[in-house]
């Protein structure tokens, strides 16, 4: 009797008006307050949510007041099942409205393994160079390399996700433990004593260095940079501490039992088993005007595993799509010599494609269904 009256519940139409009616203003409410809070603040707080929740100006405590999109998505898809597995029956006569509900059901899956998946990441190369890496926009990583051997270098990566929970780590082939004692995901460095700043260790050789953490940047053309203090922690005992921040672009080094060692906290790689080099890029603009007309990189494709070696044209509205990701044509180094690509991986991309198609088949067939037995009654009569 439970069972049914909770099939019931979620099958109900006034349940789906709801979900649609509280979809559009979380939608509504989630792009104005995107003018405060900034793009990807105000996607983590209303459409990356289960509960949305409000702040009172100079309080500590949060008070819900909508459902967030992920609730309101997991919702609408028990409602959409529910509804079909209790009102339709699987017949030749329902195909077109099995096909549609397929189809939804596929675009709100879709989209929620989009969400986990898809990863996003820039391709930064000046003319000449040539990469086989991306770096991400927002994610950073803690890098150990072992160059002692000039012809060869042993790199442990630990990616910020660990580095936030502080403590103890070890990673990959280190002989010794990295211990985080501080790590802030958005910083601020100074040469100056300051209200409110630390002091860097001095055995890092920061000496004069001055740190502080700041709140989360949420403008869409900034970034946080962070900053930890961490310790090299060996079976002897301790081999110092340092100061590691986005801030710093050099690597740090150290020596252990006449070993060499290089610290650096840089952007997360995501490397790949071809490499691109840019020949050429070019600014186009219209005549007599400083107006873009067109952005385009000429670069050459080297994959050494496939023996594949050709040239590709990236330009607007036109990517190189490569091995399961897109490469965009994002931006630009202000002297023309460098371009900016958008690296998008998204395994699930195919997945609206198939939505939309199985949607507008099933309109289709649904129509045709009705269409035919009715031309064939005013045929008859």
């Amino acid at each position: 009797m439970f069972l049914e009256r909770l099939i019931k519940f979620f099958a109900s139409l006034r349940l789906t008006v709801v979900c649609l009616a509280l979809g559009m203003v979380l939608i509504f409410t989630g792009t104005l307050a995107q003018v405060h809070l900034g793009l990807y603040k105000a996607q983590n707080e209303f459409f990356r949510s289960f509960i949305v929740f409000w702040q009172p100006e100079h309080f500590a405590w949060k008070i819900p007041v909508l459902p967030g999109g992920y609730l309101l998505g997991g919702i609408l898809l028990i409602n959409l099942v529910s509804a079909h597995w209790r009102r339709f029956s699987l017949t030749q006569n329902k195909a077109g409205i099995w096909m549609v509900h397929a189809g939804l059901i596929l675009l709100l899956v879709g989209q929620l393994l989009t969400d986990m998946l898809a990863q996003e990441s820039t391709l930064h190369l000046r003319v000449g160079e040539g990469r086989n890496y991306s770096e991400s926009e927002r994610a950073f990583e803690l890098v150990v390399s072992d160059v002692t051997d000039k012809d060869s270098a042993t790199v442990v990566a630990i990616p910020e996700r660990l580095l936030l929970k502080q403590g103890d780590i070890r990673a990959g082939e280190l002989p010794f433990t990295v211990r985080v004692q501080k790590f802030y995901a958005n910083s601020e460095l100074t040469n100056r004593a300051a209200a409110g700043f630390e002091p860097a260790p001095g055995s890092a050789g920061n000496d004069g260095v001055w740190f502080k953490s700041l709140p989360h940047e949420t403008v869409m053309n900034l970034r946080d940079l962070p900053t930890g203090i961490v310790d090299i922690v060996t079976p002897e005992g301790s081999g110092g501490s340092w100061l590691v921040s986005a801030y710093i672009g050099e690597p740090q080094t150290f020596s252990w039992q006449k070993r060499k060692y290089q610290l650096l906290l840089r952007p997360e790689r995501f490397y790949r088993p071809y490499s691109l080099r840019l020949e050429q890029f070019k600014h186009d603009v219209y005549k007599g005007t400083d107006v873009p007309k067109n952005f385009s990189s000429r670069l050459i494709l080297d994959r050494p595993d496939t023996g594949e070696h050709r040239e590709v044209l990236i330009y607007m509205n036109n990517p190189l799509r490569y091995a399961g990701e897109t490469f965009y044509q994002a931006s630009f180094d202000e002297d023309d010599q460098g371009t900016v690509l958008q690296v998008v991986h998204n395994p699930s991309w195919v997945t609206p494609y198939l939505a939309c198609l199985l949607v507008g088949t099933g309109l289709v067939v649904e129509f045709l269904s009705h269409l035919i037995p009715f031309l064939k009654r005013r045929r008859a009569a």
